[in-house]
């Protein structure tokens, strides 16, 4: 089931007397935060919403003015907050490309129709991300090649991996 809220990033400090917060972004698209009108915190069980009133990006850190939070000490209690944007307003996505959020969970094959395991983290160091699954073995990290993953469906929930290629490029950890 698609997640209603999709995650773009963490507060991480506050940023100057004003009420600035500097947020590690965890999105590919950083100018998506010029566009921002609002974003949710986890608040309960539900989310908080708090309107996003400025946005700027110095190199690949984005630091964000929310509205009602006007001092430091106010944003200081915004730290490590997580901060979502709801699925309506969350950037386009080519057709090769999914929501890592979307994917998360899905259980793993070999061509073969073998189950490997679920899938149950996407680390983006950078130049190509790493898939995590959980296996029988351990967890397995294999690069999020074109010809390591031979199938990525969210529709049908299911992930096909070659497994030639697998042993060639995977470790456990």
């Amino acid at each position: 089931m698609k997640q209603e809220h999709l995650l773009i990033g963490e507060i991480t400090k506050p940023q100057g007397i004003r009420g600035e917060v500097k947020l590690r972004h965890y999105t590919d698209d950083i100018d998506r935060f010029f566009d921002l009108e609002e974003v949710f915190i986890p608040e309960g069980s539900g989310f908080r919403t708090l309107a996003v009133t400025h946005a700027r990006v110095n190199g690949d850190d984005v630091y964000l003015t929310l509205d009602g939070i006007t001092d430091r000490d106010q944003a200081e209690k915004l730290r490590g907050a997580k901060l979502y944007v709801d699925r309506a307003h969350a950037r386009p996505l080519p057709d090769d490309e999914v929501f890592i959020a979307d994917i998360l969970g899905l259980p793993a094959f070999d061509t073969k129709g073998n189950p490997i395991g679920t899938l149950v983290d996407v680390l983006t160091p950078g130049g190509v991300d790493v898939f995590v699954f959980k296996t029988p073995k351990g967890n397995l990290m294999a690069p999020g090649l074109k010809d390591v993953l031979a199938e990525v469906n969210v529709e049908e929930g299911r992930i096909v991996l070659n497994e030639v290629r697998l042993a060639e490029v995977s470790v456990y950890e």
